[in-house]
């Protein structure tokens, strides 16, 4: 009997892997459970809003806000709210504020978002955001510089009885306030049919030194939903560079935190069932591409270990399907050593489970473990050559981490 009682403790133990309470997750993290934002910090889980259907959490850079949007019923429009953990309320930098993009500074609590074209950035009154400056007309993608003195944003291009004009990207300062003067033309994209299709340009992040910036040159949305051109750009606009074709998902590009390296998943197709790769490039590109993604394959997200390794998410191709609903793809993480080629599988979901979202926050590896048939899933996280736990249920996705250098 007590053999069998054995047999069972063993099973448990292996089949759900238990997290010692006295090994706290030394992560901080604002998440989303039945539409909610939650904090947890140090392993304990505060519910943060009540009534909402709460969107997109941002944290400021020293971890005191977290920026929000909270959506209507239809979903179709998005108000933005900040959360000051220090004073423990919500509130709104001006009684209204729709919006769907917005970004914190990368030096400041200044919070910078897009409104119908309208670039607004808030002022700061003892110490937090509130009210708001007007930047700049006709905006369409933004961030920040990392300097924090300037914003580089795109212009949609317009189109013309003689075909669509090139898209053109701007540098404009902070104390712009409408003045038409201060704004300086960046680098324009000359685009044809041909080659490099584009009518905007969007997602831009910068690499670790701030030297070099990457963008999606997008085209009309029918053809940006199967193809879109990641670019490169020197931080003075000079030196430009078309390195691959991807889909648009802002988390498929990855810069190195170590150097001036960038991964991404390439490939065309709106469908996740084939031609998902793996490409690493060194910037300025002086050799071929790099792909990592073996035959048979697909990876759908991607995240930086170390400098030599990348975890990305992996799932067999399912070159069968050709109509009805689209395939569930059941991804696995695998880690990647960019130098050998090795490669090798981290995480083991069951069947019908898939792992996303892979995230790198210090020693941890965090991902979404989800399920084909349940609309909320789990954080799992793995510290070093620890073995892997559940650290959050019932979530809606994948949480925002706060730690001290976000990057852009």
């Amino acid at each position: 009997m007590r053999y069998r009682i054995f047999l069972v403790m063993v099973f448990i133990c292996i089949c759900f892997p238990i997290h010692s309470a006295a090994e706290k997750t030394l992560l901080k993290a604002a998440f989303i459970r039945d539409n909610q934002l939650w904090l947890i910090q140090d392993d304990k889980e505060t519910q943060l809003t009540e009534d909402r259907h709460v969107d997109s959490p941002k944290w400021s850079r020293d971890g005191r806000f977290i920026a929000f949007l909270d959506r209507d019923l239809s979903g179709d429009k998005a108000q933005l709210y900040i959360y000051d953990l220090k004073e423990e309320e919500i509130y709104q930098a001006y009684p209204t504020i729709e919006t769907e993009e917005f970004h914190w500074s990368p030096v400041s609590n200044q919070l910078a978002y897009l409104s119908g074209g309208l670039l607004n950035v808030t002022k700061i009154r003892n110490g937090r955001p509130e009210g708001f400056k007007n930047v700049s007309l006709g905006v369409s993608n933004f961030n920040w510089f990392p300097d924090g003195k300037a914003f580089i944003v795109s212009s949609p291009a317009n189109l013309l009885p003689t075909g669509w004009e090139q898209v053109h990207l701007f540098k404009v300062p902070v104390d712009t306030e409408l003045d038409t003067d201060k704004v300086k033309p960046f680098y324009t994209i000359n685009t044809d049919m041909n080659d490099l299709f584009a009518i905007d340009a969007t997602y831009f992040k910068w690499s670790q030194d701030g030297r070099w910036m990457s963008f999606l040159a997008t085209p009309t949305a029918s053809w940006a939903m199967d193809s879109n051109t990641l670019c490169v750009l020197s931080s003075t606009g000079q030196k430009f560079q078309a390195i691959g074709k991807m889909l648009w998902y802002k988390d498929w590009i990855q810069w190195s935190p170590f150097e001036n390296t960038i991964a991404f998943i390439s490939g065309e197709g709106r469908f996740f069932v084939e031609n998902k790769h793996t490409t690493i490039l060194d910037i300025p590109v002086w050799r071929n591409e790099t792909n990592y993604t073996p035959p048979g394959f697909v990876d759908l997200d991607l995240a930086w270990l170390t400098k030599k390794k990348v975890l990305v998410a992996r799932a067999e191709e399912n070159k069968e399907w050709e109509e009805g609903p689209v395939p569930t793809m059941f991804t696995r993480l695998y880690e990647i050593n960019i130098d050998s080629g090795k490669q090798k599988q981290i995480s083991f979901p069951k069947k019908n489970e898939l792992d996303t979202d892979p995230r790198v926050i210090g020693s941890y590896i965090t991902w979404y473990r989800s399920t084909s048939n349940k609309e909320q899933g789990e954080i799992w996280v793995k510290n070093g050559v620890g073995k892997s736990y559940r650290w959050l249920r019932n979530v809606d996705q994948a949480p925002a981490f706060y730690y001290e250098k976000p990057f852009l």
